[in-house]
């Protein structure tokens, strides 16, 4: 495993972050795929023995229990200070106007919350999930910088949102000396570079670490374009990411994958992991295998051809996954 500093900050990150939305209790909100508790357990510590340091969830993933079989795991299996803890707020976790989104009560609110579940005095990163156009910017900054002030995140992150929203964020804290943003979540893989246009950029330029989600396309790159899944019955939100023209990436990444002699989940992970602006892609884990060949990734080396190959057939999207 590999380690890298996550943008220009302090924090140190592996090179795999283990996305924690595969386990939860289907009965409290999540999908129907997701993993129990004990075959939660049993994949961190596997990504523990590999290397792996660093976990990302939400409040919102299966309406919390994400939060406490993850916390409960990492609690018996690794010491507190050798992990790096990423949690997110904005979606919705009861009715009622305060039971959702970024303002001072809703954020003040969830923070503690989230700690109670995870188990933990602090997160290391804590991530607004989205943007939430209801509450001024100013109001949603101030209250993460006293969630900082007060102990309980070591940094702030931020996830899906236009290039504008994040560096007029990053102006607001900076001019009135709060905790700025040391890390963007954003939805990058093969079948969706748009980021590439605004985001990457302006995270490269501003020293901002960059975490990418769903980064095998909800395991498309990693099967035949007519091959479904259980995730992709129920999927709704991904249903909207991705369109038929994206086969062709998909046969591009099987075709080198034969040539290799490599799964095709290394190879999609391989080329995410050549991008220089990359420092860490969050990857979901329901088998061992998943597991193996994101480990395995971090040592695959693409050549420029294949690189070039790879991503010769893109087409442009609409923007998708900001919401």
């Amino acid at each position: 495993m590999r380690y890298a500093r996550l943008g220009s900050s302090g924090l140190t990150v592996s090179a795999i972050t283990l996305g924690c939305m595969s386990w939860g209790d289907a009965d409290r909100g999540g999908h129907p795929w997701v993993l129990d508790e004990e075959a939660a357990r049993g994949i961190i510590r596997d990504a523990l023995e590999a290397g792996i340091t660093t976990f990302d969830t939400a409040n919102v993933y299966s309406g919390g229990s994400s939060e406490e079989f993850t916390g409960r795991a990492l609690k018996d299996l690794a010491a507190r200070e050798d992990v790096v803890i990423a949690t997110k707020v904005h979606g919705r976790m009861r009715p009622g106007p305060y039971g959702a989104g970024l303002s001072r009560k809703a954020i003040l609110h969830e923070i503690d919350a989230s700690l109670r579940r995870l188990g933990t005095d602090y997160v290391d990163l804590y991530q607004i999930h989205r943007w939430d156009p209801e509450v001024p910017i100013e109001e949603t900054m101030e209250a993460l910088h006293d969630v900082v002030r007060a102990g309980k995140a070591r940094y702030l992150g931020a996830s899906s949102m236009y290039a504008w929203q994040f560096a007029k964020a990053q102006q607001v804290a900076e001019r009135h000396g709060w905790t700025p943003f040391v890390s963007m979540q954003d939805h990058y893989n093969l079948l969706y570079r748009e980021e590439e246009r605004e985001m990457l950029p302006l995270c490269a330029d501003q020293g901002v670490g960059v975490l990418p989600w769903s980064p095998l396309a909800r395991g498309r790159l990693t099967r035949d374009w007519d091959t479904g899944t259980a995730r992709t019955e129920t999927d709704q939100f991904g249903g909207t990411l991705y369109r038929d023209e994206d086969r062709a990436i998909v046969d591009q990444v099987a075709a080198v994958a034969e040539r290799r002699g490599l799964p095709r989940a290394q190879v999609a992970l391989s080329w995410l992991l050549h991008q220089p602006v990359v420092t860490s892609p969050i990857v979901g884990v329901t088998k061992p295998q998943h597991l193996a060949d994101a480990v395995a990734a971090v040592d695959v080396e693409l050549s420029p051809d294949e690189l070039e190959e790879l991503g010769a057939g893109y087409l442009p999207h609409a923007v998708a996954g900001h919401r």
